[in-house]
């Protein structure tokens, strides 16, 4: 065979069938003519066994010195392991973080996404990651191919996050609802976690080999290390004692007392059902808490407070929805009636965790007693030991709950008239940890 050249190229006649000339200066290397006339540039090789082609371009547009090079260094992929052939087919079809992102949702709603604790995503975590996904990642990397994502890409949507790119405010399915979005550095933070889980999926189907999301330096979200004093819990007592007067805002309140007065997660008291209320043990048995099932000793207090509402309010939930929805979900908006005029400076739902847990923890209980009343995943030994400890933990919850309920009605802190007991009973607390934690499993 001659070397290919374009005076020999153009001298060569049409076939009824198509046919290939190879060059004889380079093994592999030929010219492919069509039975319409197209010619084209490829070369043959063997990987994994198979005879393989790959089309370099069409003549005309690549001269036979330019696809002689280009022959060489595929040809020279070749030798080295690689398979020129099949990375087009994979580049070709490569999908789009948009096209990823729907299939991880699908995988999300199936189940086939673990979260906390090797467990399926709930559903309002599920919720939460999908309005990230579409409000926020999409919108700034949806038509980047995956196997091109490079971490630059992803510090980047990070930034325009932080900047308040993607902050809109859209319709949702309800009549009248609405999404905020509204960016920031938390939201930046997580949504490059999200998308670092959205790429080891990927991963796990074999679409890419590495993580580019994994060792990006995310912003620090707000240290929440906010709690009550003594005067603003008594603020908080006046308000809520003149809310629960309000027929539309009385749930309202009261859900926020049983927050203060529990140290339970907001989620865990709007979703609370009169089935979970155990007042015989003094106890929640949650079946679906953020960390799983989850048993939370209660407070005498709170246990009156219930007894109280369960008289007045029927049905599966302790505080069900309005208008024929199953629960409340009218809370945030009643907080910014309540709370909107900042009566008590930056105040959430998880300040009133975070005070819970550090009276708790002022008033001498150990670091494992204060974990199993607020429901904290490093309460090992506690959830491991929890019947042993039921009443240990039960007079923990009175103390703590009495201690708040004081100032909420008008009181100081009581700390002297408690501190007399304190150094014995976190003696005796001290010691059963220690003993639960050599007992055998």
């Amino acid at each position: 065979m001659p070397k290919l050249t374009k005076r020999y190229i153009d001298t060569l006649k049409i076939r009824d069938n198509d046919y290939v000339l190879w060059d004889d200066e380079l093994p592999g290397f030929g010219l492919r003519v069509l039975a319409s006339g197209r010619r084209s540039y490829l070369i043959q090789y063997r990987a994994e066994g198979r005879s393989r082609r790959y089309t370099i371009g069409v003549h005309c547009v690549w001269t036979p010195d330019m696809a002689r090079k280009e022959a060489r260094v595929q040809l020279g992929k070749v030798a080295q392991g690689d398979n020129p052939a099949e990375d087009r087919q994979m580049e070709r079809n490569a999908i789009t973080v948009e096209e990823l992102a729907g299939q991880y949702i699908n995988a999300m709603e199936a189940g086939l996404i673990l979260g906390k604790g090797g467990r399926p995503k709930k559903p309002d975590t599920i919720y939460t990651d999908i309005g990230r996904i579409n409000g926020h990642i999409v919108p700034l990397l949806g038509k980047r191919r995956v196997q091109e994502l490079t971490k630059a890409n992803v510090t980047k949507m990070m930034n325009d996050i932080i900047s308040g790119k993607t902050k809109a405010v859209r319709k949702t399915s309800n009549k009248r609802g609405k999404s905020i979005l509204r960016g920031g550095r938390g939201t930046a933070s997580r949504c490059v976690g999200l998308t670092g889980s959205m790429l080891t999926y990927a991963i796990s189907l074999g679409i890419i080999e590495r993580n580019v999301a994994h060792g990006i330096r995310k912003p620090k979200d707000r240290v929440r290390d906010r709690r009550l004093t003594s005067s603003e819990y008594g603020r908080l007592g006046r308000i809520l004692a003149e809310t629960e007067q309000s027929a539309d805002l009385a749930p309202t309140a009261i859900i926020t007392r049983l927050l203060a007065l529990t140290g339970c997660r907001r989620s865990e008291i709007i979703k609370l059902k009169w089935d979970e209320v155990d007042f015989e043990n003094s106890c929640f048995r949650l079946a679906d808490s953020k960390e799983g099932a989850s048993t939370r000793l209660i407070g005498l207090p709170v246990i009156e407070l219930l007894e109280t509402r369960q008289k007045l309010v029927r049905g599966v939930y302790v505080f069900p929805g309005m208008r024929g929805a199953e629960t409340f979900g009218s809370f945030p908006n009643h907080c910014n009636k309540i709370f909107g005029d900042a009566a008590i400076p930056d105040f959430t739902a998880h300040v009133l965790r975070h005070s819970f847990a550090s009276i708790a923890n002022d008033l001498g209980f150990t670091e494992s007693t204060v974990a199993a009343l607020v429901g904290h995943s490093s309460a090992s030994i506690t959830s491991k030991y929890i019947h042993s400890l039921d009443s240990v933990l039960i007079t923990a919850a009175d103390t703590v709950a009495g201690y708040i309920q004081g100032p909420l009605d008008g009181m100081e802190f009581k700390q002297t008239a408690l501190a007399c007991d304190r150094a014995s009973r976190k003696a005796a607390l001290d010691q059963f940890m220690q003993e639960a934690a050599q007992a055998p499993a």
